[in-house]
């Protein structure tokens, strides 16, 4: 009886804990979306709100229609599917392979895959490559350097090693060719470590931010984590906003803290929406994917 009471207590411990952490990392995210709906004067008069008040889609209403984010978007959707697609697929036919044990020089293999993971040639080299092949300012800039990943390639595998070898041997027998049980045994039986994978790369790619400050110059071309730069910063604000002073532009004036918290959620929630779709499939993609070596 007292060991049980003890394991209650601990249980109602970690609850509680877990209950906290929560909270904490809950709220910015509410305080966002409750400031970017609110007016400004309810914004003056409580900046740490955890509801909107003098509910206000002014902001909503400005950042949506202007043209730069728009385009943003429509790079951002392009660069983040085709990356996600192209990636997959190079992880696919890559980690098959390497997943077969009498596979030769598949240690030499492994061995330059981990390489990548410790040693990358550095930025200015990057900067030279995609300028000599004719990559600057254009989309595949933004879609190249985060196609493959060491780390990603590696859990493929040993997800793919972690699935039995009877059912190919089983295919084989029956006549079956090496991409027919790739993408028609092993493929349906990878849904979980795809799914995670699609996961990190979907994200990788709609918050990449280093890569468009570096190889885009022109405004059409700009990524969605740009033109949230620029209104962090407030280069464009003046721009939006319309101009004027906004403290004197009365209750539904739109001043830019709730431009920027406005911005924040119209960037985060797409992405944020791809998560309960994927989730079932996450902690076993990635249990299963980095149990083997």
């Amino acid at each position: 009886m007292h060991r049980r009471r003890r394991l209650e207590w601990f249980d109602g411990a970690n609850y509680t804990l877990l209950v906290i952490v929560c909270i904490i990392m809950l709220y910015p995210f509410v305080n966002v979306a409750a400031v970017s709906l609110s007016s400004y004067s309810a914004f003056v008069e409580n900046p740490m709100m955890v509801w909107p008040r003098q509910l206000n889609f002014s902001a909503y209403e400005q950042i949506l229609s202007h043209p730069i984010l728009l385009s943003s978007y429509t790079n951002t959707i392009i660069v983040t599917i085709s990356g996600v697609v192209l990636g997959m697929f190079l992880y696919i036919i890559t980690a098959y392979p390497l997943s077969k044990k009498h596979l030769k020089g598949r240690n030499a293999f492994l061995l330059i895959v981990i390489f990548t993971m410790l040693f990358n040639g550095g930025l200015i080299p990057n900067f030279y490559l995609f300028r000599e092949l004719g990559l600057i300012d254009t989309l595949m800039a933004l879609i190249l350097p985060l196609l493959l990943s060491g780390f990603s390639l590696i859990l493929m595998k040993n997800f793919m090693e972690s699935l039995p070898e009877e059912l190919e041997e089983a295919a084989r027998i029956d006549g079956a060719s090496d991409p027919y049980i790739l993408f028609r045994i092993v493929v349906p039986l990878s849904k979980p470590i795809i799914a995670t994978l699609c996961l990190f790369a979907a994200v990788g790619y709609w918050n990449n931010f280093f890569n468009g400050i570096i190889y885009i110059r022109s405004v059409e071309n700009w990524p969605l984590m740009l033109f949230l730069r620029e209104i962090i910063e407030g280069t464009r604000m003046q721009e939006i906003s319309g101009g004027g002073n906004m403290a004197e532009a009365g209750r539904n004036a739109v001043v830019p803290e709730t431009l920027k918290y406005a911005t924040l959620m119209v960037v985060m929630i797409p992405i944020l929406c791809v998560y309960p779709f994927v989730q079932k499939y996450f902690v076993k993609g990635i249990m299963l994917g980095s149990v083997k070596g």
